[in-house]
């Protein structure tokens, strides 16, 4: 059974490298407090990683 992880955005993009505002919304997220479920893969934690001072992450139950 796949992991999946809740991905929320608490700080916005604005004024930050333009790769880490296209590493944001290439994860799905819009705006500040939108929230998108991922599979727990390397790439995706690898993205999480690289902006983790914009996001909050939890693991999810599943998605949804």
């Amino acid at each position: 059974m796949a992991s999946y992880i809740e991905i929320t955005q608490v700080k916005s993009t604005i004024g930050r490298k333009p790769d880490h505002r296209g590493t944001v919304r290439a994860l799905g997220l819009k705006r500040i407090r939108h929230t998108v479920i991922h599979e727990d893969t390397p790439a995706i934690r690898g993205m999480v990683n690289k902006v983790a001072y914009l996001l909050e992450v939890r693991p999810a139950a599943k998605k949804s």
